[in-house]
């Protein structure tokens, strides 16, 4: 998909968000500014959470309160090799939810029973190339 403005990737991931469930855990792939936290916007806005979202580089996870639970990761700050319990990545913790991980590559394994990977190609300063793989 392609998408010419960063308003059109919000609309388009509160629509994705709508079609989540507990357990889902969606992998965001892409450069810095390539758009991971904008999609983790609309994901939680389409599942009903008004607060505010940002990204959560300096404390890996925010979770948010709401109905099921948002758990949003960002891994950015990892070295490479962390396990899942290290960062948080309780599995059966996890399942209540859904979890949103930007940077999963940073995880040694970068799999931790992900439900959906989106990976996010920067074409212009505005317009993005998304891609969604259900797993």
């Amino acid at each position: 998909m392609k998408f010419n403005s960063e308003e059109e990737t919000y609309n388009w991931a509160v629509e994705f968000g709508r079609s989540l469930k507990p357990g889902d855990k969606v992998a965001l792939y892409g450069n810095l500014g390539a758009g991971k936290t904008v999609i983790s916007r609309g994901v939680c806005k389409g599942l009903g959470f008004t607060g505010s979202v940002c990204s959560p580089t300096y404390t890996i996870l925010h979770e948010y309160p709401n109905n099921p639970p948002i758990f949003h990761f960002d891994l950015y700050r990892l070295d490479g090799g962390a396990d899942l319990y290290e960062v948080g990545l309780d599995p059966d913790y996890l399942e209540k939810g859904i979890s949103l991980i930007e940077w999963p590559e940073r995880l040694e394994d970068n799999d931790p029973g992900l439900t959906h990977k989106i990976e996010i190609k920067i074409l212009s300063e505005t317009e993005r190339e998304i891609e969604v793989t259900a797993l």
